[in-house]
């Protein structure tokens, strides 16, 4: 499995991105992405309470985000927590 990291721009702002050959699609970071659309100053107290305020999200959280290694705003690779397209549409109904 081949997974090539990339760094997509929404509106000036940085979105780190995967490609995941086998699935053939792109897994987006769900803290970039929720940083970018709320302007959120803690994109992961924003995670958080949108999480408590949506049972099925919270419950499903694991299904529809993945850990997956990225480049971390420290230069490191990390395991971020990231998801494919139709995850983050499902992150942004909450």
């Amino acid at each position: 499995m081949t997974k090539t990291n990339a760094i997509k721009l929404f509106e000036d702002k940085l979105v780190r991105s995967v490609w995941d050959d086998e699935k053939e699609e792109w897994f987006f970071s769900v803290f970039d992405v929720v940083e970018i659309l709320t302007d959120s100053k803690d994109p992961k107290q924003y995670i958080k309470k949108m999480r408590m305020r949506d049972e099925e999200l919270n419950f499903n959280w694991g299904t529809i985000c993945t850990p997956l290694q990225m480049i971390g705003r420290d230069g490191k690779r990390r395991e971020i927590q990231s998801a494919d397209t139709k995850g983050i549409l499902r992150i942004i109904v909450a």
